[in-house]
C-alpha cells in the first residue's frame, strides 16, 4: 500500500515538474526560425523609403544610356544645388539618397585620380567640382544617409573586359568608400557588356557576368571599408538585397525575404522570393518618378501622379519591400518642380492615409498566447513598440487575434508586421470584420514580413479579426494598424483605336469624366464624357475624373495622338492578329512567327504619303520576351526603294518596357519598315504592343 502511494506521489511530482518546465519553455521567447536579417539589413529595412538620383553626361544628350564617347565639356550644371535635392528628399519623407556616381558611359561625378573622364576635366567649377562631396555634405546637413551607384559596365574604359579593369573598378570603389563618410548602400547595376567606345575601339565586348567581376573579393573590400553598409547586386554573386525583376514599381503580393545563397535566380524568385530559401535577401523596389531614369524634357508632363505614386507605395512598402524612387536631375543641376510637387504630394497622401490608427488603445484578445504570458499578449501588437509582439505556443501555427473597437467604426486599410528578427514565418492569413453580429471576410493574403498593407472598400464594423491560417512556426506579430484612408481620385486613361474612336476610362465607376480637346486644364465646366467619340488626324486630349459629392478632381490625363491609323495596313502578313499592334490598346500584343530568324522586318503601309520625322515602338507589356533591343528603321515611297533613316538600340527596354521614341530628319514616305536586329534575350522573337509614327 505504501509502495503504491509512493508511486502515485512520484508520478504527481513528475507531472508537476513537467508542467512547470513546459510552461517555462513557452514563456521563453520563440527561437529564430530560418534565416534572419543582419543588423545592417534591419537598419536598411527600417529606412523603408529613399531616393535614387540619376545625373551624368547623357543628361545633356537626351539619351537613356551614354555610349562612352560623350564630350566631357557638356557637363556644366550652372545651378547645381545638392541641398535642393536633400531638402526635397527629406520633406518627401525619404531617409537617404543613392547617387549614380558613374553610369554605363563611365563618366565620374567625382574627381577620380584613375581616369580623365570625370568632373575634373569639365567646365563646371573650372574642373574643381565634386558632386559626390556636395551631396555627402547636403545629406549630412539634412539628416539623410548617402548611398552610391557605381556601374560595373564602363563603355569608356579601354580596359573593360580585361583583368586590368577589375583593379581600376576597385580603385574607384575605394575612393568612394573612404573619402565621403558613411555609406548606407552600394548599388551595382546588372547591365554588363555590349557595344561601347572603350577608349576609341568602338566595338562590342562581352563578359561572363558570373565570374568576370570576382564579386566575393569586391564584397570583402566593401565590408572592410564600410562595415555598416548593405550591397545591392543584380549581376553576380548574391549580396544583401535583391532586385524584384521589374522597374515598374511593384513586388509580388507573395514576397519572401529569402533566396538561396547559390544558384541561378529566375524571375519568379526575384519577384516573390523563395519560401524555403537559405539566406535572408529582402526586396528593394526601384522605379522612377518619370518614365525613364535620366532627364528628358518631353517627360515634364509625364511625371507620375499622386494616385500612381500611392499605388507604388502600397505595392512596395506595403508588400514587404523598400521603395527606391528616382529623381532625374535637369541639365541645370536641379530637380524639376513637377517632380518635387509629385513627391511632396505623395508624402502628404501617406501622412493622411495613416494619420489615425483606429486600433490604438483598443481591447485585443487572441485564441492563443504563448505560455499565457503577458509579455506575448495580443495587446503587444497594438502598443506601438517595435520590439514587442504577440506570439503563440510553439505548436500553434494557426491562430487569431481580435481587436474590439467598442463601437461601429469605418475603415479601409489593414497593416500588419511580423517581428522579422526571429525570421519570416506567416504563409497565409485573412482579415475579417464583425458587421451586425456576423463575421465577414475582407481580405485574404499570403506573406507578411516586415510590413504588409491590405486595401479594401470602406466598411463599418465593431471588431476586426486577423486569422493566421498558415505559418512555418509560431507567428510573432509586432504591429497591427487599422486606418480609414481618404479616397484619392486616379486620373482616367485615354486611348484611340485604329478607326480613330477615342475612349476615356475612369479608374472607378462613380467618377464623372470631363475633358478638353486641347492642352488646357479641364474642369467640371468642361465637356462631359458620355461615351466613345470619333476623331480624325492629330489630336490632343486632357481629361479629369470628378467626384460630385466632394467636388474633388483627379490629376489631369493628357494624351497626344498623331495621324489617324484608319487606313494603315500590315504588308506581307496573313495573320489577322497582327492588327493588334494598331488597335491603340497597349495591353494587347502580337509576335512574329517563331519560324522567322533575326533580322525580322515589320512593314506598314500608311495609306498615303506622309512627312515623317520619327517613330514610336511599345514592346509587349505582358511578356518578358520579344522586346527589340537593337533596331533599324527604313522608309520608302513605293515599298521597293528603301532608305535607312535611323538605327540604334533601345537601352534598358527589358527592365523598363516603355514607349520608345526616336526622331530623324523629316522625309516624305508612304511605307515604313521596323527591322528587329536583336531581341533582348538574343532570341528569334520580335514582339509588338504598338507601332506609331511622328509626322511633321
Amino acid at each position: 500500500m505504501i509502495i503504491r502511494m509512493m508511486k502515485y506521489w512520484l508520478c504527481g511530482v513528475a507531472f508537476f515538474l513537467c508542467s512547470i518546465s513546459n510552461n517555462y519553455a513557452q514563456k521563453k521567447a520563440p527561437d529564430p526560425y530560418g534565416p534572419v536579417p543582419t543588423e545592417n539589413q534591419m537598419r536598411w529595412q527600417e529606412m523603408k523609403y529613399y531616393a535614387f538620383v540619376h545625373f551624368s553626361l547623357n543628361t545633356y544628350t537626351d539619351q537613356s544610356w551614354g555610349f562612352g564617347n560623350e564630350d566631357v565639356k557638356l557637363f556644366n550644371p550652372l545651378k547645381l544645388d545638392c541641398r535642393q535635392w536633400a531638402r526635397i528628399c527629406r520633406d518627401a519623407g525619404m531617409k537617404g539618397i543613392i547617387l549614380t556616381v558613374k553610369h554605363h558611359c563611365g563618366f565620374c561625378l567625382w574627381p577620380s585620380k584613375y581616369t580623365e573622364y570625370s568632373v575634373k576635366n569639365a567646365p563646371w567649377k573650372n574642373g574643381h567640382g565634386d558632386v559626390v562631396r556636395e551631396l555627402a555634405d547636403a545629406c549630412r546637413e539634412y539628416g539623410l544617409k548617402l548611398g552610391i551607384y557605381l556601374s560595373p559596365w564602363d563603355r569608356n574604359s579601354p580596359d573593360y573586359g580585361k583583368p586590368e579593369y577589375i583593379t581600376y573598378f576597385r580603385n574607384q570603389l575605394t575612393e568612394l568608400l573612404t573619402n565621403y563618410g558613411p555609406i548606407f548602400e552600394v548599388w551595382f547595376d546588372g547591365a554588363n557588356g555590349g557595344s561601347g567606345y572603350y577608349g576609341g575601339a568602338n566595338e562590342t565586348r562581352t563578359i561572363d557576368r558570373t565570374t568576370y567581376y570576382d564579386w566575393q573579393n569586391t564584397y570583402k573590400l566593401i565590408r572592410r571599408l564600410q562595415p555598416d553598409c548593405v550591397i545591392w547586386n543584380d549581376g553576380g554573386d548574391r549580396a544583401d538585397l535583391r532586385w524584384v525583376g521589374t522597374e515598374g514599381g511593384l513586388v509580388g503580393e507573395t514576397n519572401w525575404s529569402l533566396l538561396n545563397a547559390k544558384g541561378e535566380v529566375e524571375w519568379n524568385m526575384l519577384h516573390h522570393g523563395l519560401e524555403n530559401g537559405d539566406s535572408w535577401v529582402p526586396a528593394e523596389v526601384n522605379t522612377s518618378i518619370r518614365p525613364e531614369w535620366f532627364y528628358h524634357p518631353h517627360e515634364d508632363s509625364q511625371v507620375k501622379t499622386v494616385p500612381q505614386l500611392m499605388e507604388t507605395y502600397y505595392n512596395s512598402i506595403g508588400r514587404n519591400g523598400t521603395l527606391l524612387l528616382n529623381f532625374p536631375i535637369m541639365p541645370n543641376g536641379l530637380i524639376h518642380p513637377n517632380d518635387e510637387k509629385a513627391a511632396l504630394g505623395l508624402a502628404r497622401a501617406v501622412k493622411e492615409a495613416f494619420a489615425v490608427n483606429l486600433a490604438a488603445n483598443k481591447k485585443a484578445s487572441a485564441s492563443n498566447v504563448r505560455g499565457n504570458a503577458n509579455e506575448f499578449g495580443p495587446d503587444k501588437s497594438i502598443d506601438n513598440i517595435n520590439d514587442t509582439y504577440w506570439a503563440t505556443d510553439d505548436d500553434v501555427t494557426n491562430a487569431s487575434l481580435t481587436i474590439d473597437f467598442g463601437k461601429p467604426t469605418t475603415f479601409n486599410r489593414f497593416l500588419v508586421q511580423e517581428y522579422i528578427r526571429l525570421g519570416q514565418r506567416v504563409k497565409a492569413f485573412t482579415v475579417e470584420a464583425l458587421v451586425d453580429g456576423h463575421w465577414m471576410q475582407l481580405a485574404k493574403a499570403t506573406t507578411i514580413g516586415y510590413k504588409r498593407i491590405l486595401r479594401f472598400p470602406a466598411i463599418k464594423a465593431t471588431a476586426v479579426r486577423l486569422n493566421i491560417t498558415g505559418s512555418k512556426s509560431c507567428p510573432v506579430i509586432s504591429n497591427i494598424g487599422i486606418y480609414n484612408a481618404p479616397q484619392i481620385l486616379a486620373a482616367p486613361s485615354i486611348t484611340r483605336n485604329q478607326s480613330g474612336e477615342v475612349t476615356i476610362t475612369p479608374a472607378d465607376m462613380e467618377s464623372v469624366i470631363y475633358y478638353t480637346l486641347a492642352s488646357g486644364q479641364p474642369t467640371s465646366k468642361s465637356k462631359k464624357y458620355t461615351g466613345p467619340f470619333p476623331s480624325e488626324g492629330k489630336l490632343e486630349i486632357s481629361a479629369i475624373a470628378y467626384e460630385p459629392a466632394t467636388g474633388k478632381s483627379s490629376p489631369v490625363s493628357r494624351e497626344k495622338f498623331d495621324i489617324s491609323r484608319k487606313n494603315w495596313r500590315i504588308v506581307g502578313l496573313a495573320d489577322e492578329k497582327a492588327n493588334l499592334i494598331l488597335d491603340g490598346n497597349p495591353s494587347t500584343a502580337w509576335h512574329q512567327s517563331k519560324d522567322e530568324k533575326m533580322p525580322i522586318d515589320l512593314v506598314l503601309d500608311l495609306g498615303g504619303e506622309q512627312k515623317l520625322c520619327g517613330f514610336k515602338y511599345l514592346p509587349d507589356q505582358g511578356n518578358t520576351t520579344g522586346a527589340i533591343a537593337k533596331y533599324q528603321f527604313f522608309v520608302s515611297p513605293d515599298n521597293t526603294e528603301w532608305k535607312l533613316v535611323d538605327e540604334g538600340e533601345f537601352p534598358n527596354i527589358k527592365n523598363n518596357p516603355l514607349w520608345q521614341t526616336r526622331s530623324f530628319t523629316p522625309i516624305n514616305a508612304r511605307y515604313i519598315k521596323l527591322r528587329a536586329v536583336r531581341e533582348v534575350n538574343g532570341n528569334n522573337d520580335a514582339g509588338y504592343a504598338e507601332v506609331d509614327v511622328i509626322t511633321k
